[in-house]
């Protein structure tokens, strides 16, 4: 027989999920990565670095926000890929309890101008964070920000914060907390995301792509992990990077393969983090032609 009070607790369990929303580069991912305590999105100072919508689940007593890590909103799209990912985003806009705009401090452009006119059609509710208040010397800066935001008339909260800095975070997770509605946990409490490991090992590899290289080639670039074997004293895996083209090959593994080799031994740092035990991680690198411009192709890799 379940008594009252265990009847009581669970009508007071509150659950919900959040969008994180916004142009390329507003901080989304790291922004999750620091809510968690724990790096499931990964980051860099590239444009649309994050592809798939990836879902971090941050519990904490009573209250399960399910955030959803979405790829940054552009107005053009130049192939397949940059199509995919922006539907990918758009898509959930209105299926979520909470949406939340990412808008960096001090700058306000076309591209979050764009994204807010998808956010003023949805019937939810919807905040604002102001992110990277770290680089703003002067605080009261903000305020004519703040007021230009307040007057689009979308946004029931606006909270500036910065995540490196861990400035605000607690205030934006209690205020997300409290525009949750009442509802039971879909997730277990310890569980911080949807995702495998295979999965978060693969967008590892890719983070070092985009951090090592230059502009052309991480965004024609995806990994796929060919093989994950837990063996007694360590786990290895064997991973293919893709490139579009027989140029960039050579660029990925660089003189004497040294590229290839600095692409792995950072990510196999970050990857023994995640799964805690050693690893011994194998790279190589395939050319397949048009591959980010082909649905067959990001069906290949993942991107469905």
């Amino acid at each position: 027989m379940i008594s009252e009070s265990k009847v009581e607790d669970k009508k007071e369990l509150k659950a919900g999920y959040v969008a994180l929303f916004g142009r390329p580069n507003v901080g989304k991912s790291t922004l999750l990565n620091y809510l968690l305590k724990q790096k499931i999105s990964i980051t860099s100072r590239k444009p649309q670095t994050t592809r798939v919508n990836l879902l971090g689940i941050d519990t904490e007593e009573i209250h399960q926000a399910i955030y959803v890590d979405t790829p940054g909103i552009i107005k053009e799209t130049k192939n397949t890929l940059n199509r995919f990912m922006v539907d990918s985003a758009k898509s959930i806009v209105d299926d979520v309890d909470l949406a939340v705009l990412l808008v960096e401090a001090g700058k306000f452009s076309d591209g979050d101008e764009h994204v807010v006119s998808l956010l003023r059609k949805r019937k939810g509710a919807t905040i604002c964070a102001i992110t990277k208040i770290d680089l703003i010397k002067d605080k009261l800066s903000l305020l004519p920000q703040i007021e230009q935001l307040s007057s689009l008339k979308v946004f029931e909260e606006i909270i500036p914060l910065s995540a490196l800095k861990q400035d605000g975070i607690n205030d934006f997770r209690r205020l997300v907390f409290s525009k949750l509605p009442v509802g039971s946990h879909l997730f277990e409490e310890d569980q911080v995301t949807d995702k495998s490991e295979q999965f978060i090992v693969g967008e590892l590899i890719r983070e070092k792509v985009m951090r090592q290289l230059g502009d052309e080639v991480p965004h024609s670039s995806g990994v796929s992990i060919e093989s994950f074997s837990v063996l007694e004293k360590l786990t290895e895996i064997r991973a293919c990077i893709h490139v579009e083209r027989e140029s960039q090959k050579k660029i990925m593994i660089g003189a004497k393969g040294e590229r290839l080799k600095r692409i792995g031994s950072d990510a196999r740092k970050d990857i023994e983090v995640l799964l805690d035990r050693k690893v011994m991680l194998h790279l190589w690198v395939k050319v397949q032609k048009g591959w980010t411009n082909q649905t067959v192709g990001l069906h290949r890799l993942g991107y469905r």
